[in-house]
């Protein structure tokens, strides 16, 4: 039985072959990996209502460099068409992919219309357009498996909360150049487990990185643990300027690194810190 199988499958080959051989002219390889000196992708990622009947529209990208941070001011090669350009977008890419960076909110009528991202870099220009098409629809506040909702976030101690993609900004904090500046972020978790195992409490924690600014900002650490509710770290710039600092609170919906949000859509939190550095 096995030699009568070969015998088959080696005269189909053979009737196969000139197909095949025609097929193979057209395959393109796998693009290889570069350090540096590619593009980056905006993405978008769906939408999801809001109680007054608004809606968020949430973007993410893919910076297709393994190592090389870019930085793309606001303006012709980083824009939203139609305008203004400006639309809470980041202005500085982390190597690889990211998602569920930031939302804009919509009107309830918004329809049919389009917001469209446009990144120029890497010598290409990538557009992609966010909507309300009825397939695109997100759950961002719930997990419907588990009831998992993302953690509550905020900057005053007892202040205004943030949840979800659209998240919070905090007041503007005031610094020096070069001076080591205090970091203060309570998150608190509703402490769902994704996974059901016994004994072991649902994770937690958040993530600092840069979203605008010209100069760099050093995290004392960009992953401080979480006690009783509050996280502190601190951060220092070498440059003056308007920066904004991007939070990522996470729970146990997913393995977690600045890279992804958790569980893609469901559940985690966008906070944003304003720093005027002088």
């Amino acid at each position: 039985m096995r030699k009568t199988f070969q015998i088959i499958a080696s005269s189909a080959c053979l009737l196969l072959d000139p197909i095949l051989g025609i097929a193979q002219e057209g395959l393109i390889g796998a693009p290889l990996p570069h350090t540096k000196s590619q593009s980056v992708s905006p993405s978008f990622e769906g939408w999801y209502p809001n109680p007054d009947g608004s809606f968020n529209l949430l973007f993410g990208y893919f910076n297709r460099n393994y190592e090389e941070h870019l930085s793309i001011p606001v303006g012709e090669n980083n824009q939203f068409e139609p305008g203004p350009q400006d639309r809470g977008q980041p202005e500085y890419f982390y190597p690889r992919r990211h998602t569920g960076v930031f939302t804009i909110e919509v009107p309830a009528d918004f329809g049919d219309q389009q917001l469209t991202w446009r990144l120029n870099s890497g010598g290409e220009s990538i557009a992609i357009p966010g909507h309300l098409r009825p397939e695109w629809e997100i759950t961002a506040m719930e997990e419907i498996t588990s009831g998992n909702t993302p953690p509550i976030l905020r900057f005053i101690d007892n202040g205004k909360t943030g949840q979800g993609p659209k998240g919070i900004y905090s007041p503007t904090v005031s610094t020096l150049v070069g001076k080591s500046t205090e970091l203060n972020i309570w998150s608190v978790d509703d402490g769902v487990k994704k996974s059901r195992s016994v004994g072991q409490p649902a994770r937690t924690g958040v993530v600092l990185g840069k979203y605008r600014g010209e100069g760099n900002a050093e995290f004392a650490d960009n992953t401080p643990q979480i006690e009783h509710g509050k996280a502190t770290t601190e951060v220092r710039f070498d440059s003056a300027g308007e920066y904004i600092l991007r939070v990522l609170a996470w729970d146990d919906s997913g393995g977690q690194a600045f890279i992804m949000a958790g569980g893609f859509f469901c559940c985690w939190t966008n906070g944003y810190i304003k720093v005027n550095v002088k």
